[in-house]
């Protein structure tokens, strides 16, 4: 088949699908429209800009990557069997209505909830399927459900003596911030290891529990950290249930996890010795979660989360 995979893809987690696909021995175009930089060619674009999205829901930049896409996709020789696209709604509607004249079916899949990101309401009717890691939002808008993907594998783990960390995270700053560091405040009176990073665009001062850096760290580095720890933590956002890529990095890596976020117990590879949910506004984390070993999970399950079950099951209709 012929695919093309159009993704906003900022740490290099939608690479592992392109691969997956050309294994499988798929034709795989992937354009990451994370490099379209739009700059406004004058103040008044910026002023113009900035009503379009208050009074139009409509967004320049936007339709800088629509129409750079198109660019891409007209560069095919083939009509695509299949588009799928990534955060699609970092594109603008006309332009992913368009797609359609490229391929013969066109797939939208978002790791974002609706609450928080309101574009993806307005660009799903563009798609002829659209999947969504949110429940809520598939129960709200009839979407299909689809989870992240495992990315990493054991291969990838280090041995057990080199480990540094108990607990590592990194993510962005935030309004979690300060469940962020009430959890570091619990994990340091019960004199637990952690390794805590923070994303900010402004320069922050360190301490001694948060260390902030202003510029991304590569998903290579982020892995060294992660193999390095026993223990990952998950801190989800508010008004969103779907599962993190965190939660699929101690899946595939088989470390324990700790979460906030209380849905994960309905999920079939749920087992609460790997898994400890916390509360986030009076977290408690014992210190007999770090004693027992990760407890692996059945094959059968395992493997609808990774990429090869994530690609069946939303490109192929099929499951593992």
């Amino acid at each position: 088949m012929h695919i093309t995979l159009i993704s906003l893809d900022n740490l290099g987690m939608n690479s592992y699908i392109v691969s997956t696909l050309e294994k499988q021995g798929h034709i795989v175009h992937h354009i990451n429209f994370k490099h379209y930089k739009y700059k406004y060619p004058s103040i008044l674009h910026n002023a113009c800009n900035f009503i379009l999205k208050a009074f139009f829901k409509s967004n320049l930049k936007h339709q800088h990557h629509g129409k750079e896409i198109i660019k891409e996709l007209q560069k095919n020789n083939q009509i695509q069997d299949v588009i799928l696209t990534i955060k699609g709604d970092f594109i603008d509607r006309k332009s992913i209505l368009e797609f359609k004249k490229y391929g013969k079916k066109t797939i939208g899949f978002f790791n974002d909830n609706i609450y928080r990101c309101p574009n993806i309401k307005r660009v799903i009717p563009a798609f002829d399927e659209v999947y969504s890691f949110e429940k809520e939002d598939c129960k709200k808008f009839d979407l299909q459900f689809a989870t992240n993907w495992i990315y990493t594998d054991n291969d990838k783990s280090t041995n057990k003596d080199n480990l540094e960390y108990d607990v590592f995270t990194i993510g962005s700053i935030d309004k979690r911030l300060p469940v962020l560091i009430r959890i570091a405040e619990e994990l340091k009176s019960n004199k637990i290891n952690f390794k805590f990073i923070t994303y900010s665009k402004k320069h922050k001062t360190s301490d001694d529990n948060i260390t902030y850096i202003n510029k991304f760290i590569p998903l290579s580095e982020v892995d060294q950290y992660v193999s390095r720890s026993k223990v990952l933590l998950d801190i989800n956002r508010t008004g969103q249930i779907g599962l993190t890529f965190r939660v699929f990095e101690s899946l595939g890596l088989e470390k324990k996890l700790i979460t906030t976020n209380a849905d994960i117990k309905n999920y079939d590879f749920y087992n609460p010795n790997n898994i400890l949910i916390i509360d986030e506004k009076n977290p408690v984390i014992p210190v007999d979660f770090f004693e027992n070993d990760y407890e692996k999970i059945p094959a059968s399950i395992f493997e609808k989360y990774t990429v090869e079950g994530w690609v069946n099951n939303v490109i192929f209709k099929r499951s593992l």
